[in-house]
């Protein structure tokens, strides 16, 4: 499929989705989360992906925000459309996806930006990483999930304090909060998050997609996260892949999964 704002690559087994927008600091606009939808539903239905990386073109940001000249005259019922449209189409399909997908935050992620990296399953940052959700400084709040996964992933007070001041974390502040799980050199930031796919496309994907739903039930109101788990661990016994993995053990050899 051919893309305007994305590029898509594919290799072994990884997929690589990067946002397209180098003049506008590959701000997200719906155009942009259309794609970014599409592309994600495809690789997801492909039998030989296995692990997606998002990130952003070139090395100053991965998102830098929304494109507010989109939305600047819109009303509250426009706002509110808005806000729930992206978060089914995007940020919410990410979180829940069963193929794993990584952040790799090549610079600026802000507002819209760190919300897409939030809803991925986790991220890794470059050292000149710059994160934060400057939502209250145009009179709004992050609308695509950003109040309810920043506490998730750095605590309540921190999450107040960022968004409160409009504020940015540094990469290593970042890592410090634990809103990204590694730092490194930009040079090294697509080849280090590529390691971490491989390591995870070597074992069960069917497994790997019950983990997700299993550790997303935990942070769903009214669900009972512990329940979900043992549901999640008992439908694994029913897969091929459960098979293949405890009879490659019993052999001493890999599983061909």
């Amino acid at each position: 499929m051919t893309y305007e704002n994305i590029l898509t690559a594919n290799h072994n087994g990884i997929t690589t989705i990067t946002i397209n927008r180098p003049t506008k600091l590959n701000a997200l606009n719906k155009d942009t989360i259309s794609e970014l939808s599409r592309a994600i539903s495809e690789a997801d239905t492909d039998e030989d992906c296995r692990v997606i990386i998002i990130t952003g073109s070139g090395n100053k940001a991965f998102v830098a925000g929304a494109d507010i000249a989109e939305f600047a005259d819109y009303d509250e019922s426009e706002g509110s459309d808005l806000a729930e449209q992206g978060q089914n189409l995007l940020f919410d399909f990410i979180a829940n996806l069963n193929t794993p997908v990584i952040a790799a935050v090549n610079g600026y992620a802000l507002g819209g930006g760190l919300e897409l990296a939030m809803a991925c399953h986790f991220r890794v940052a470059s050292e000149n990483a710059k994160m934060g959700l400057p939502e209250v400084s145009l009179g709004v709040i992050p609308g695509y999930g950003g109040t309810q996964r920043l506490p998730q992933l750095v605590g309540k007070g921190k999450a107040m304090e960022l968004i409160m001041t409009a504020g940015m974390l540094s990469a290593q502040e970042a890592l410090q909060w634990g809103l990204v799980n590694h730092v490194v050199t930009l040079e090294e930031l697509m080849d280090f998050t590529v390691k971490i796919a491989q390591k995870i496309s070597q074992n069960s994907s069917t497994a790997i997609a019950a983990v997700i739903r299993s550790i997303n039930a935990g942070f769903e109101k009214g669900v009972n996260g512990f329940e979900t788990e043992i549901s999640e661990f008992g439908g694994c016994f029913g897969t091929d892949d459960f098979v293949e993995g405890t009879t490659a053990f019993l052999e001493k050899r890999k599983p061909n999964f």
